[in-house]
């Protein structure tokens, strides 16, 4: 049961069956069948004084007010206020499609619309272009021209000012803001889903600037569909218009099938040429032609009713006929011949036996005694039959009868009849007859189906996908660098903290990272060689011919101190772009995509595949640069790559086993065989000078850093020692602490208790652990004091230590480590020179141009002293130089075979070759030098002991070394 909302009497006994009938009527709409009456009430008797007339306009208003506040659609019609019943009429015709109705915004569904009786009223307000006080001079073809202009003016749409242009402007702007802003709406339902989405996604800034160009657009588009009448032939209202065949008698083409929605033109002149018969017929009804008027009035309501049919339609997508449960209700306390009343009522009835057609309206009207329900000399009342009187049935039992003889009432031979009429006669006891029963009333309660595009449904709806766009857009940006709702970049993810996989899109891998370069390059930071590298690629036009090159490696790291490698790598990769796309302007251009692999490159599987994701969707890839740290996860990565039809070509994994396992590996680091066989030419001489001596070897655990390169380097020290011909005491090993601290206390210390003390250590480490090494060994008793050589891979080369980095070297100990970049071997002065005006054009506008330490060896700066710039740029540049045939880029495929024949000569590290290396099998000529470290005078000093160029193939030898040797591959052990 509904909520009670109103309770009361009419004091009429006359007023009891009425309300009946009406609640019945009402309530039962769905289940009574699917027509509603014109309920007439009118006194059996007349009464010269009117009281029994105003009785049943009594019984009416009670109708009304017992109805009104459920929320029924109603409106109540006082007669017209024209000169005449016609334009009383039409009055009244115009007063239900164009005013609000009762509850318009409390019922059951959203307001009426009445497009049909919208299109006539057009019609109509263009009229007088064909109307008998214009010239008589004019064709029929002209009157035709001077009305399709005037319905041009309007857009076929009613004016709604006093002057006919300001008030249906202003009425266009509020509709079209409304429309756009109205929650239950389409356009206003997709408006606010897009600012929830935009307000989700990227905050309020965006979802303001978001909104106010989705108003422009919803505004301008609504705006458009209702003010200019391209599309008038498929709208609901001229389909009807052009179709109906109660205008097809004032066709000129009668047939209804001259309107089709994909034939424009031929609709158009269907609807054009009927809305000239329409205009002349409407002119004439207005120059008191009888005919005329007649059919004006029932073609106005003929458009009403339809559009009530439409507003009642079922298989709708809005669902209205489930949601509409109850009629909607014209009240008219008096009709009168004289106010218009009763020609509504026979026009409505007329319309509906013509046309048998259904339609929801439901009429209560009161009509004085004196009045009849045709005019004179037509034929009896309806309602009447033979005993009727004698019998006076109720009211309900009336509706019954009227049902059934509705069929035969609206045939022919009964057309002096209103067969939709329903007459019920109040006798005079009942209309003077007064008691107190009291009738209620209920809210009309809305439908389940209400809820469909229901104002609270959409807010909740809307509510749900704010909160599930907000959380959406948490989980994306959660997963995702460059996570949300709309336009995912899932080249890219956060894992551990950290941006892994390939800066596309707006990603920034050093954004905010103000580490800086050394030497020339001091106050060039990362973030800024990021943004250079952008913008070299922003300046390739999208049909320039250019490849893409991926570096791979390790951008970002919880502590900015730790992306050093990553930035010294990326710096050789942009100075090769930069020297390629601009200083030689090469017609193939690079573009350069940053790989993230992570600290350490502990996420180096997750990176190549994204690598690979990214090469199977733009074919301009042609190679991997970088993967310069040697993991146990380094081989499993390549192979994806493999897969993917991608050259790796590398700057400083020094991994022995890569190019043997894998056929797309192609290093420019010595491996860590190569490295052993280097050293051990030194490792012979110490050997010789104390034979007997003892040697150990110490090195880091492989633990959740996945470092393999230290387990490669314990392996192949312990080999060399051993041809070296040392004894060796049982390997050492140490792990990191919590905190990333090596924890060299303990294994040190059983280094130095055994004895005897060794006399050489192979250190299988990190830079990172030296500078602890160093300190134990120069305090630890047993090693405190004596002469210990400490041998060591390339990883020393990453140690800064011109730059203030802390290294404290005992005096006894002296220190051997591999470099992997023989820079001064190949003194290629012009890469360096290049380099000092590419970084400085990269600095602050005015800021002085920074100089080398040592003008006579550039390479020697501190900004080259890694050799990690050096290698990445060489491999770029071997990379490149196989990725284009003269100036045509290659795919990855035709630059993977080239990396097998083409020499790079003029390299910083001299000429890089794989020219006759073979698959799956250790690769020759690499460059590397062997550097002294010792501690003298309170300062670190680095000296290099022997060395080769890439290119080179020549073996070190002890001095005094074969004749004719090159002096640089003569090691002598100091």
């Amino acid at each position: 049961m509904g909520r009670q909302v109103w309770t009361g009497s009419a004091g009429l006994e006359a007023a009891d069956t009425v309300f009946d009938l009406m609640r019945r009527l009402i309530d039962g709409f769905r289940r009574n069948p699917p027509v509603t009456p014109l309920v007439v009430l009118q006194a059996e008797e007349q009464d010269p004084s009117g009281v029994l007339d105003s009785h049943v306009a009594r019984v009416v208003d009670f109708v009304r007010q017992s109805q009104l506040p459920r929320g029924l659609l109603a409106m109540r019609l006082d007669g017209g206020d024209g000169p005449d019943a016609y334009s009383s009429a039409i009055g009244m015709v115009r007063q239900l499609c164009e005013h609000p109705w009762d509850n318009h915004r409390q019922s059951q569904y959203k307001p009426f619309s009445f497009p049909c009786s919208r299109l006539l009223r057009a019609i109509e307000q263009a009229a007088p272009e064909v109307g008998p006080e214009e010239p008589t001079v004019w064709t029929a073809p002209q009157r035709r021209e001077r009305l399709m202009r005037r319905l041009a003016e309007l857009r076929w749409r009613p004016a709604g000012g006093t002057d006919g242009t300001g008030g249906r402007r202003t009425s266009a702007l509020l509709d079209t803001a409304g429309a756009v802003m109205n929650p239950s709406g389409f356009a206003g339902a997709v408006f606010i889903a897009c600012l929830s989405v935009l307000l989700g996604e990227g905050g309020w800034r965006t979802a303001v600037w978001g909104g106010v160009l989705a108003l422009v657009a919803f505004g301008v588009g609504h705006l458009l569909a209702r003010s200019a009448p391209p599309l008038l032939w498929l709208r609901r209202a001229s389909r009807w218009f052009a179709t109906t065949t109660f205008l097809a008698p004032l066709s000129e083409r009668p047939e209804a099938a001259d309107w089709s929605r994909w034939r424009p033109a031929k609709s158009w002149e269907t609807i054009r040429g009927r809305a000239f018969a329409v205009a002349q017929q409407v002119a004439a009804a207005q120059a008191g032609d009888p005919t005329a008027r007649q059919f004006h009035v029932e073609l106005r309501v003929l458009a009403l009713l339809e559009d009530l049919r439409q507003n009642f339609r079922p298989h709708t997508l809005d669902m209205r006929r489930r949601k509409r449960t109850v009629p909607p209700v014209v009240y008219l306390p008096r009709a009168t011949e004289d106010n218009g009343g009763l020609l509504l009522l026979r026009a409505i009835s007329d319309v509906r036996s013509r046309r048998s057609e259904v339609d929801p309206l439901l009429v209560l009207a009161a009509v004085p005694a004196h009045e009849r329900l045709r005019p004179r000399g037509t034929g009896t009342d309806p309602g009447i039959a033979p005993g009727d009187e004698e019998q006076n049935p109720n009211a309900d039992a009336r509706y019954q009868r009227w049902v059934t003889g509705l069929n035969i009432g609206q045939s022919p031979g009964r057309a002096a009849s209103s067969p939709w009429i329903l007459r019920i006669p109040l006798s005079t006891e009942e209309l003077l007859h007064r008691h107190s029963v009291q009738h209620t009333t209920t809210r009309i309660r809305r439908t389940a189906a209400w809820l469909l595009w229901s104002r609270p449904c959409l807010i909740v709806i809307l509510a749900l996908v704010l909160g599930a766009g907000f959380l959406g857009n948490h989980r994306l940006a959660q997963e995702y660098c460059q996570g949300r709702l709309l336009g995912v970049n899932t080249d890219s993810e956060r894992l551990d903290g950290e941006c892994i996989g390939v800066a596309t899109g707006d990603v920034r891998l050093a954004k905010g990272n103000r580490l800086s370069l050394f030497g020339i390059g001091k106050d060039v930071t990362f973030e800024t060689v990021e943004e250079a590298i952008r913008a070299e690629n922003a300046a390739i036009g999208p049909q320039d011919p250019h490849v893409t090159i991926v570096y791979a490696g390790p951008v970002t790291a919880a502590d900015p101190a730790g992306t050093r490698k990553g930035l010294e790598e990326i710096t050789g990769v942009y100075l090769y772009q930069h020297y390629t796309n601009v200083i030689t302007d090469q017609p193939t251009k690079i573009k350069v995509v940053i790989a993230n692999a992570g600290e350490n490159m502990l996420h180096v599987l997750p990176m190549a595949r994204h690598i690979a994701d990214l090469a199977r969707h733009d074919r301009s890839v042609v190679g991997v640069v970088g993967m310069g740290r040697d993991t146990t996860e380094t081989e499993q990565a390549a192979r994806i790559l493999k897969r993917a039809g991608l050259p790796v070509v590398s700057t400083t994994n020094s991994g022995s086993h890569l190019a043997r396992r894998l056929s797309n590996w192609f290093g420019l680091a010595a491996t860590d065989e190569e490295e052993a066989d280097a050293l051990l030419v030194l490792a012979r001489q110490l050997a010789a000078r104390e034979p007997g001596a003892h040697a150990v070897v110490l090195s880091r655990s492989v633990g959740s850093e996945k470092d393999l390169y230290t387990t490669e380097q314990a392996r192949v020290g312990r080999r060399m020692l051993a041809e070296a011909g040392f004894t060796l005491a049982p390997a050492r090993s140490y792990r990191l602490s919590a905190q990333g601290e090596p924890e060299l206390t303990e294994p040190v210390g059983t280094i130095c208790s055994s004895e005897p003390v060794p006399r050489a250590v192979y250190f299988a480490g990190r830079v990172d652990d030296v500078p602890n090494l160093m300190a134990q060994l120069g305090s630890t008793p047993g090693c405190s004091g004596r002469p210990i050589t400490v041998f060591t891979g390339d990883d020393l080369t990453k140690g800064a230590y011109d730059e203030g980095e802390t290294l404290r070297i005992p005096k006894q100990l002296t220190l051997y480590h591999f470099s992997l970049a023989p820079m001064d071997l190949a003194a290629t002065r012009g890469f360096y020179e290049d380099a000092q005006r590419t970084l400085t054009a990269l600095l602050p506008v005015g800021s002085p141009t920074p100089a080398f330490t040592d003008p006579a060896r550039p390479w020697s700066d501190p900004m080259f002293s890694s050799g990690q710039t050096a290698m990445s740029y060489s491999a770029t540049a071997v990379l490149y130089r196989a990725a284009k045939n003269g100036d045509r880029p290659q795919s990855a495929a035709e630059t993977w075979a080239d990396l097998r024949w083409r020499p790079n000569p003029n390299l910083p590290v001299g000429t890089v070759s794989f020219a006759g290396s073979r698959p799956y099998a250790d690769q020759r000529g690499h460059g590397y030098e062997i550097t002294r470290v010792t501690y003298r005078d309170g300062t670190v000093r680095s000296e290099s002991v022997c060395g080769r160029p890439a290119g080179s193939e020549e073996r070190l030898t002890a001095p005094p070394g074969p004749k004719g040797a090159d002096p640089h591959t003569v090691c002598r052990l100091d």
